[in-house]
This record gives structure tokens, C-alpha cells and sequence, in this order.
């Protein structure tokens, strides 16, 4: 874990919130100047603390009505063979979130699609057929109540 002070802390949760803030409100928000806090902030960075910068997009305002959470058991839990199965699920861009897990299932996958329709075609055409898959369970979302990335930082 990375050895952070109440600043650096102050910092990610401004950014974690608010990624689009400028230098300068962020170094005021914080109470530093702006020198200081883009080197803080450009720390954080280079320590690989912040990952990157991105919009949170609203799927079904761009056509994506349907996420599903599918929990995929492989037929080998060789090293050789997951990482196969996670270098497939890169290349599927439906395929937003790849966890591995213990226990029973090996992955759980978040899927976005179109529709029923289309989340079914990829379903067969392409997840199952992943290397080494063993078995697929879906589970499509009703509804989200809570979506908030990062991390608590309070």
C-alpha cells in the first residue's frame, strides 16, 4: 500500500469525484498551491495510485439496455489455461469487467448489449465457445442502485 498523507488522500477524493477539475481548484480545494499539487497529483500517477482518467457513460443512453453479470467455470484452473481465458475476454469489447474469483466459479464477467437479442448471439458466439469454458450462468440486471467506482476514502 502506498504511503499516502491526509493531502494525498484530500487529492484522490477530489479526483475520485470529480476527474475533470482543473489544477487550480483542485490545489484550492486542498489548500496548496498549483505547482505543488500537480507534482502531488503527478506522483500519485507515476506510483500508479490513479490509474487513469475517464467519463462515466450511461449505457442504455447509448443504445446498451441490457447488462448481465455471467459467472463462467472453466475446465482447467491451469495458469496457462486462465490466462488464455482472460486474454479472449480482452479482446470481446461487450465484456467490460473480468473478476477472477475463489471457489465454485471462476470468472464473473459484466456484459453490456443492445438487447436480448444480441446479448443471446454473443452468448453462444463467443462466450461459450471462450477457450477452455466449462459452463456459463447469467443473471441480467433489473436495476442499479448504487454504481460508485473507486475506493472510500474517508
Amino acid at each position: 500500500m502506498a504511503n499516502l498523507d491526509e493531502i494525498d488522500r484530500q487529492l484522490l477524493q477530489e479526483l475520485q469525484t470529480e476527474g475533470r477539475v482543473t489544477n487550480v481548484e483542485l490545489a484550492r480545494r486542498v489548500g496548496l498551491t498549483a505547482p505543488p499539487c500537480l507534482r502531488r497529483v503527478r506522483a500519485l500517477e507515476d506510483m500508479g495510485v490513479i490509474r487513469g482518467y475517464h467519463a462515466d457513460l450511461e449505457p442504455s443512453k447509448l443504445g446498451f439496455a441490457i447488462v448481465v453479470f455471467a459467472m463462467v467455470s472453466l475446465k482447467s484452473q491451469a495458469e496457462e489455461s486462465l490466462r488464455e481465458f482472460e486474454a479472449a475476454m480482452q479482446d470481446l469489447p461487450e465484456v467490460r469487467e473480468v473478476h477472477m474469483l475463489n471457489g465454485e466459479i471462476d470468472f464473473i464477467l459484466k456484459i453490456v448489449s443492445r438487447d436480448l437479442q444480441s446479448f443471446q448471439e454473443f452468448l453462444t458466439s463467443k462466450l461459450t465457445p471462450a477457450p477452455n469454458v466449462a459452463s456459463v450462468k447469467t443473471s441480467l440486471t433489473i436495476r442499479t442502485s448504487k454504481h460508485t467506482p473507486g475506493v472510500p476514502l474517508k
